[in-house]
């Protein structure tokens, strides 16, 4: 009787100290800090190109035309140049920031919009009487000139006419932010009748409303640079092209992010090739707002710890501009063996994309990079637009167009343009 007292007694001891090693193994936490960083080397323009006529070469006759095609958001603008062909250094251009594409409403402006282009002195040629019979390149000013804006005569005493007599700029807005503008040799038969040289356009990004480079292609009262002088003198658009297409590209803030310490099966937030699952993914994806999410997944089962990460100042992570580095967050938190992070934060210039972990998941246990686990994913809530150049994307004052699709990856190139690697958009470390 006392043996089996004390067998049951060993065994009890034995089930009580397991038990209690599980306890213990499963409360032990080790504290690692997770860092989320904008590394994107931001682009001031959204998009730029050429145009020119059909012929060799290449120019835009009186009574021809030209059109191209382009996207664009609330409070952005088209610029372009062309030169006045028959003059020693004039060229053609809307003021700065351009022409204007919406009303103050958001309602596309369509129609003739010639009232906005203006012919400007390049200051780097002395002017002979406009015609046929100028002669290129011609007299060089002896100290350059500040490009000045000719209203009726330049400085030279020489007559012109509007520019809005001469050229004819219209409107046409296609639907889903995208507009068609075509621009028409206005000028036979007149006093300045005159080719239209090849020319470049440019459209900047818009944030808070602002142009990031409201001068992309000329500045008043200033010198002529980046190889706008190659148009003015000779129509050649090579110079301006090259240094349009450096400075056009990715531009987009990071939502604040999302944080989830979980321990098992399929990542939290979301499941490629299902609908949104209606619990906050959308507003963070299309709004940036982490929260309802947040709210959402606390106290379900598996999650541990639930965070929302935002910049101090600003909440947005910016990405690297003029020098500065990109916006940076970091949380400590406490891991146990077997737990898992997932993150997801917007790319705030979209209707609906957003960067998470993939479903490789990202261990708490791995230090380092962990950027290759971060992939970039539509949410098929809203329909896509131009990123940073879409009139309903909710971050740059629009309202999404609601669509339902599955959640699926962005491919790359997309449908609009071609990003750079995400590891060159948002870096994740955890150490």
């Amino acid at each position: 009787m006392k043996q089996n007292l004390r067998k049951s007694w060993l065994m009890l001891s034995a089930i009580i100290f397991l038990a209690s090693c599980d306890r213990h193994k499963d409360v032990v936490k080790r504290s690692a800090t997770i860092t989320i960083e904008n590394v994107l080397d931001s682009k001031p323009l959204v998009e730029s190109g050429t145009f020119k006529g059909s012929g060799t070469p290449a120019l835009i006759l009186p009574g021809q035309s030209v059109s191209f095609t382009f996207s664009a958001a609330k409070n952005q603008a088209l610029s372009f140049a062309a030169m006045y062909g028959w003059s020693n250094d004039l060229f053609f251009a809307p003021g700065n920031p351009g022409i204007k594409l919406y009303d103050d409403d958001g309602t596309p402006i369509t129609g003739d919009v010639s009232n906005e282009m203006k012919l400007w002195d390049n200051g780097t040629r002395v002017n002979q009487a406009p015609g046929m019979n100028v002669t290129h390149p011609g007299t060089a000013e002896v100290t350059p000139k500040n490009i000045k804006e000719v209203n009726g005569a330049d400085d030279y005493g020489n007559s012109y006419l509007a520019a809005s007599q001469l050229m004819k700029v219209s409107l046409a807005y296609n639907g889903n932010s995208t507009f068609t503008i075509s621009i028409m040799n206005n000028s036979g038969g007149t006093a300045n009748e005159t080719p239209f040289s090849p020319g470049v356009w440019a459209i900047s990004y818009v944030v808070g409303g602002n142009p990031l480079l409201p001068a992309p292609i000329y500045s008043a009262n200033a010198l002529s640079a980046n190889g706008l002088t190659d148009i003015a003198e000779m129509g050649n658009n090579a110079a301006t092209s090259a240094y349009l297409t450096g400075i056009t590209g990715i531009f987009t803030p990071l939502s604040p992010v999302l944080v989830v310490v979980y321990n098992g099966a399929g990542n939290p937030i979301y499941k490629v090739g299902e609908n949104d699952p209606g619990e906050g993914l959308k507003d963070l994806a299309q709004k940036g707002n982490a929260d309802i999410l947040a709210a959402a997944l606390k106290g379900k089962p598996g999650i541990r710890s639930v965070y929302v990460l935002k910049a101090p100042g600003t909440t947005v992570l910016l990405p690297r501009m003029n020098g500065a580095s990109g916006g940076k967050v970091s949380q400590q938190l406490n891991v146990a063996a077997g737990d898992k992070i997932a993150i997801a934060t917007m790319y705030g210039f979209s209707n609906d994309w957003f960067f998470a972990t993939t479903d490789d998941d990202m261990g708490a246990s791995k230090k380092g990079n962990s950027s290759p686990s971060i992939g970039l994913f539509d949410d098929g809530t809203a329909v896509n637009q131009f990123p940073g150049a879409g009139i309903t994307q909710f971050n740059l004052a629009g309202t999404p167009l609601e669509e339902s699709k599955p959640i699926e990856a962005v491919p790359n190139p997309n449908d609009f343009t071609t990003l750079p690697d995400i590891d060159h958009i948002i870096k994740v470390t955890f150490q």
